[in-house]
């Protein structure tokens, strides 16, 4: 089946509205199978709009029962519905008033979007379009209105009611056992921002007093009996609002800020006004459930939404081609505040292994697009890695090139300017072109250009004349759609390191003070005089960019640099780059000699005798080697995932053996004493310690089933529970089937712990693993309906288990291709997600290449395939243009 071409939405298309919404009242009567909403629409004519257009309201599997116009209830001659348009042919043309009156079922809804139910309790998701499956509306982000939304349910199975904005009223409804409470936002939103929630939920809560005085009441709602959980994202919160204050000057604007926790979700969690939704793996924690991880993620999410308030509420997107300005903008704040509140080195190198291991594999596959894209059949799709991941880089580049204060004036400006309105990138740069004074049209391509830029770099020193050159090529490769590209504009933040370690004094007149060039053509080339030896340059120091690298230095020179560079970023760099080309030799069969591996291991050593304990958490960074994914990347072409495990786990039995006494001296040194504690601090000890344990056990796989079983039966927390079992599931034997055992029985009752029991299961890399992953579906806590569980099992058997699910009998792919297809018509976002796990394909060698592809076509063939997966499978298998 080949997709509707008329279905593809483009940028280059966007026109207003024709009319516009200002005020929405919201009558929804919840019931299980026959919730009632009447929609009261205060509209008028866009003056932007054209004069003779139609009222075209969108709808989605939606039973109208009324609809009147002025109070007139219209015949049926005067409009056209269906369950996915209301269609008035000849509206009035001033303002007017639209009722209109719509029937859903809750329960039935398994896609998610819309108003559904989950565990017995109410809730919505209405991004990106998923409003128009409560009531027949002009589903638009850049149809901005007041809301006031009046709940009603039966007060036993829903004695909450929420909504947006501020409450104004509840009662009961006499002579019946049902109730209502009315909600008031005074901020126009889209109606992408709309929530509701209704159910049986117990809650924590704090007042909060803004910069301005305003007093505010937070409060997280969650699952009655699990208060207790909710206690470390109340404090993020708090936490999060404090800082946006302190950095952005930005101060929370109603009331009442309330956050939801719910089982079936389909995202991490959601922005609405003032009624964040979750997904309860990003609330609930507790030193018994919760790992270092978690506590970091739920820390980042907490604050990426209540960022949203102003870079997504206040100022939203004219259209979702903008997606990124409200997410690549977020994900920037939010990765900023969690640097603030741990380890800036060790935030950074965190996120650019998500960056690598997310995006830039998104840039390499037929999946690739640019951050604002300028097409899209379904939008769904476009929540991706490059609009997040790469949309905060960007950001993150302009302030590397305009600086700190010169970002917070234009960060003040845009919000000034575009406060309750529906912007575009073009609003964002042209608030720091304005107080800088410069021309950032060059800059621009990086929102319009896809792909991962690649720079080369040769250096040549003059010893007689005292200078050091450095030539800079870049290039970035085809993507679909765009077979040609113009040089990106690159900042590189540098330094030139001495051979024995000290920092080289330098001039350069196109340095900035910052250390930062601008490196925006095809070609180019740095001088720099006054240079007394040789140096070894340390380039994109913190990432200043995302591009890949390649560099003109040896193993030496860069064991220089993971010694002695004052860069934490670029010291382990420097480590990562001397293990991948270790590894890429090993898997391809251009082994390196000895002495490289040698040397690599010597300097590991060292670091840990001199610098581990100091840092533990950056120093578990540079234990970890590049993951198998970074390195079939790395190869590109022909890529046997099997080679590459056996190159890995050959690597870190070297790195284990030679440093085995000190990993085993960090490990008795820094067992757990008192009581857990998620800080940072803590946090980094115990990454340390169990990535010890990791290498101990790749060393002696009989030392470290004997420490992993020893730590596993004694653990007073989950992370070194999680972590002793992860590593057991690398030993195989009847101590790992135990603990599994031991482990399932013990979180039986606990479904986000047990999430975490069938992703290590499923990523064994063991011939036998697809028959786990089956037989676990039968597992009386598996259920198809719930994402987290599905994403879990399926999704991490994709993802996370390489030799698997790259099968080269083609099993793998097979069975994820089943569960697509299983999948789609209960949860067509879910199943699209699935079959990204595909993004690779192309990549692998010609057996695996050919069975992937048998599998995509067996997907494509379907007739009855959701827009969502229909997408991802037809861009999956589209040629790139000049491939």
């Amino acid at each position: 089946m080949r997709p509707d071409e008329s279905q593809i939405i483009q940028l280059k298309d966007y026109r207003p509205s024709d009319f516009l919404i200002d005020r929405v009242v919201l009558d929804v009567r919840l019931d299980p199978r026959a919730t009632r909403v009447i929609a009261t629409l205060t509209m008028r004519p866009n003056p932007e709009g054209r004069a003779d257009a139609p009222l075209v309201l969108d709808g989605d599997d939606l039973n109208l029962r009324a609809v009147s116009l002025d109070g007139r209830a219209l015949p049926g001659g005067e409009y056209e519905s269906g369950p996915q348009s209301l269609t008035i042919s000849q509206p009035p043309r001033g303002p007017f008033t639209l009722t209109v009156e719509t029937e859903i079922d809750p329960t039935a809804n398994t896609k998610l979007m819309g108003l559904y139910r989950s565990g017995g309790n109410y809730c919505t998701q209405c991004e990106a379009d998923g409003f128009r499956r409560i009531t027949y509306f002009l589903d638009r982000p850049d149809v901005l209105s007041v809301y006031t939304t009046r709940i009603e349910a039966d007060r036993d199975e829903a004695p909450v009611l929420l909504g947006n904005g501020n409450p104004v009223e509840s009662g009961a409804i006499e002579g019946t056992n049902r109730h209502y409470a009315v909600w008031h936002d005074p901020h126009p939103k889209p109606s992408y921002l709309f929530a509701l929630v209704g159910g049986r939920l117990g809650h924590v809560g704090k007042a909060f007093t803004t910069m301005g005085g305003r007093k505010v009441a937070l409060k997280v709602y969650v699952e009655p009996g699990k208060e207790e959980r909710a206690g470390y994202a109340l404090d993020a919160l708090e936490r999060s609002m404090r800082w946006d204050e302190r950095v952005f000057g930005r101060e929370y604007d109603l009331d009442e800020f309330n956050i939801v926790a719910v089982s079936d979700f389909n995202m991490g969690a959601m922005e609405n006004k003032g009624l964040n939704i979750f997904n309860d793996k990003y609330v609930l924690a507790s030193p018994e459930t919760a790992t270092d991880a978690d506590y970091a993620n739920i820390e980042a999410i907490i604050a990426h939404e209540y960022f949203h308030n102003w870079s997504g509420n206040r100022v939203t997107c004219r259209d979702w081609f903008q997606l990124c300005l409200k997410e690549g903008l977020t994900v920037f704040r939010d990765q900023e505040f969690s640097s603030d509140e741990r380890s800036r080195p060790v935030h950074r190198i965190a996120e650019v292994k998500t960056l690598r291991a997310r995006q830039f594999a998104e840039d390499a596959s037929p999946l690739a697009h640019p951050v604002r894209p300028q097409q899209y059949r379904e939008i769904n799709n476009f929540y991706t890695a490059t609009v997040y991941e790469k949309g905060a880089e960007i950001v993150r580049m302009l302030k590397t090139l305009i600086g700190d204060e010169d970002f917070r004036r234009g960060m003040d400006l845009y919000f000034e300017r575009c406060d309750g309105t529906a912007a575009t990138v073009e609003d964002f740069l042209d608030a720091f072109a304005t107080v800088t004074g410069r021309d950032l049209s060059h800059f621009a391509r990086w929102y319009a250009q896809a792909g991962t830029p690649r720079v080369t770099v040769r250096g040549v020193y003059d010893a007689t004349a005292q200078t050091y050159r450095l030539d800079f090529t870049q290039a970035t490769p085809p993507t679909p759609g765009q077979p040609q590209k113009e040089p990106m504009a690159i900042p590189v933040r540098l330094g030139l390191v001495a051979r024995d370690g000290t920092a080289l004094a330098a001039h350069c007149e196109r340095v900035s003070p910052q250390n930062v060039f601008l490196f925006d053509k095809a070609q180019d080339s740095l001088v720099f005089t006054g240079v007394t030896s040789a140096p070894v340059p340390s380039l994109f120091r913190d990432f200043s960019a995302p591009v890949r690298t390649t560099l003109e230095l040896t193993n030496e020179d860069l064991l220089i640099l993971l010694r002695h560079d004052t860069d934490a970023f670029n010291r382990w760099q420097a480590g990562q780059t001397v293990a991948m080309r270790l590894l890429v030799g090993l898997a391809t069969g251009t082994v390196a000699p000895d002495g490289d591996f040698d040397a690599l291991a010597f300097a590991l050593h060292d670091f840990l005798a001199r610098d581990a304990e100091r840092d533990p958490a950056f120093a578990a960074l540079v234990l970890t080697l590049p993951g198998e994914a970074d390195v079939a990347q790395e190869i590109g072409t022909d890529v046997d995932p099997d080679a590459i495990h056996r190159a890995r786990l050959e690597l870190r039995r070297i790195l284990g053996t030679t440093c085995r006494e000190a990993l085993h001296g960090i490990y008795v040194r820094l067992a757990e004493s008192g009581p857990y504690s998620p800080d940072a601090a803590s946090a980094g000890r115990r990454a340390l310690r169990n990535v010890a344990l990791d290498l101990l056990a790749a060393a002696d796989p009989d030392l470290g089933e004997q420490l992993a079983s020893a730590q596993f039966s004694a653990a007073s927390n989950m992370t070194d529970r999680l972590a002793s079992l992860s590593v057991l599931t690398t030993l195989p034997g009847e101590a790992r089937e135990n603990a599994l055992a031991t482990f399932g029985e013990r979180y039986a009752t606990e479904p986000l712990v047990l999430d975490k029991w069938f992703t290590l299961q499923a990523a064994i890399q063991e011939e036998d693993t697809l028959r786990r992953v089956r037989s676990l579906m039968e597992h009386p806590a598996f259920s198809i309906g719930n994402p987290n569980r599905v994403r879990s099992l399926v999704g991490s058997f994709a993802m996370l288990n390489p030799t698997q699910f790259n099968r080269p009998d083609g099993q793998g792919y097979d069975f994820v291709a089943d569960m697509v297809l299983r999948v789609d018509p209960l949860n067509p976002q879910l199943a699209s997600r699935l079959l990204t796990a595909f993004g690779s394909w192309r990549i692998m060698e010609k057996e695996r290449r050919n069975r992937a592809r048998s599998a995509l076509l067996r997907i494509a063939e379907n007739a009855s395939l959701s827009r969502d997966v229909g997408d991802i499978v037809h861009r999956s298998l589209e040629e790139a243009q000049n491939r």
